[in-house]
């Protein structure tokens, strides 16, 4: 009965060190999004004319 103790503490610490590290990369900018703003005005056009099809 200690093991499952002890794993659950390991995961519950691996978890938070994950959420941790997602956060701060989070923070710093890791997953914005610089180039699809840039690209997307160059297909609004070919939405546009397939939904009027």
């Amino acid at each position: 009965m200690s093991v499952i103790y002890l794993l659950l503490t390991i995961s519950i610490i691996v978890a938070l060190l994950f959420f941790i590290v997602f956060i701060i990369s989070v923070k710093k900018g890791q997953f914005d999004d610089t180039y699809t703003p840039s690209v997307r005005m160059l297909f609004d056009d070919e939405l546009v004319e397939n939904n009027k099809n």
